[in-house]
């Protein structure tokens, strides 16, 4: 019954794209044990430390008592939003998005994924078109693909080929959408969200952005590039999660009103999912609320991503982006996956990125930041990478 997967299985082996699943064990500010061993965490996506933030995790939990237990530390929810489980905490999270954003309203999903999967199915019909940054997120791709709609996908960051294609094919539909991350997952490098808004205003199109990796990390209070650009009112859609820099579970974006109210009746990752448990909307509400403060965190994050991505380019590595991920180019899956097991070996918690979640010929090891990291552990990397890094 299952010879097809097992020759599935025996070529991804040998074209070096095998994949399995580690065991963590405990994680204590920048070290975390996996398989027995501990490591330095540089695959960790908590850019600001809150994960593995002890006081501000005595804190969140100081209020649990009987009274509160179930309605705010319950861990089910037991029903969709639509139905009963839509948590009053919900709202005051919504709230306080929607406040911090300085939109009309905000809603919240299940994880990045659901929402980037469901947004351009639930906004799109077959008389309109989006386009999109190739090197997009998975799950935006996978949301181009239920849409309804014609979609487009130009050369990464080449806002010149968007403008020739939206030229030629922007007039042929009703409505448009420009669709792009912000900070990209993968290189770690940045959109031009200017030149988007521009472009969104010239032809007449809605501009929807992940900010997934920028939210928490970028902007005067956290909000994510936008903020930083000065753009944020110019974004129609802006979605975020709570995965990485907020450490916590689920995603939102932030919208007018009517898009809101078209998702809540049209979007089937959101009708037909259960909803989130109290406990994580808690935590959550809690995060938002410190973030815009976090700016001590913020500045260090950036000054030890400068520092290592300057000190691996003087050592002679290939780098790229612009933020606190940072890859270091390898090019075959092979060698990066041999490259990762060396770097692990002296303990530091790296792995290859390979296709298909990269193009072929650029597998890499990426490097994730956060502010847990000090800047003795950066020079303690770079010594690492020097030592047996090119090798």
């Amino acid at each position: 019954m299952y010879e097809d997967y097992q020759q599935k299985i025996t070529s991804i082996r040998e074209r070096g794209l095998f994949r399995s699943l580690k065991k963590v064990e405990k994680r204590r500010g920048s070290k975390i044990r996996v398989d027995g061993k501990e490591y330095l965490n540089l695959s960790s996506n908590d850019y600001l430390g809150i994960a593995v933030d002890e006081e501000f995790h005595k804190e969140f939990y100081q209020p649990m008592g009987d009274e509160n237990r179930i309605d705010c530390f319950g861990l089910g929810s037991s029903s969709s939003r639509l139905l009963s489980g839509n948590s009053f905490l919900y709202d005051q999270l919504e709230k306080e998005l929607a406040l911090w954003y300085k939109k009309e309203s905000a809603l919240v999903f299940n994880s990045g994924y659901h929402a980037n999967l469901g947004i351009l199915p639930a906004l799109t019909g077959k008389d309109d078109v989006v386009f999109s940054d190739k090197e997009n997120h998975a799950s935006l791709i996978d949301g181009l693909k239920l849409s309804e709609g014609e979609f487009f996908r130009f050369p990464h960051l080449d806002y010149d080929k968007l403008e020739e294609i939206l030229k030629k094919k922007r007039n042929l539909y009703k409505k448009a959408v420009i669709v792009s991350e912000s900070v990209f997952s993968m290189d770690g490098d940045r959109a031009d969200l200017k030149r988007l808004a521009e472009l969104k205003e010239k032809y007449d199109c809605m501009l929807y952005i992940d900010e997934a990796h920028a939210a928490g990390v970028l902007g005067e209070t956290g909000q994510g590039q936008s903020e930083e650009d000065g753009v944020s009112g110019k974004i129609d859609i802006l979605v975020g999660t709570f995965g990485k820099a907020l450490a916590g579970v689920g995603a939102y974006a932030v919208m007018d009103e009517i898009v809101k109210d078209m998702l809540v009746n049209t979007m089937r990752p959101f009708i037909f999912t259960t909803a989130l448990s109290p406990v994580q909307l808690y935590w959550s509400l809690t995060v938002v609320k410190k973030i815009p403060f976090m700016k001590e965190q913020r500045n260090h994050l950036k000054k030890i991503s400068k520092l290592l991505r300057t000190g691996l380019a003087e050592r002679g590595f290939q780098t790229g982006g612009d933020s606190q991920i940072i890859p270091v180019f390898i090019g075959e899956n092979e060698k990066a996956v041999k490259k990762s097991e060396a770097l692990q070996k002296e303990g530091l918690l790296l792995f290859p990125i390979r296709p298909p979640t990269v193009p072929a010929g650029t597998a890499r090891i990426r490097i994730s930041l956060g502010a847990f990291l000090s800047e003795q552990e950066m020079e303690w990397i770079l010594s690492v990478f020097e030592k047996g890094g090119k090798e």
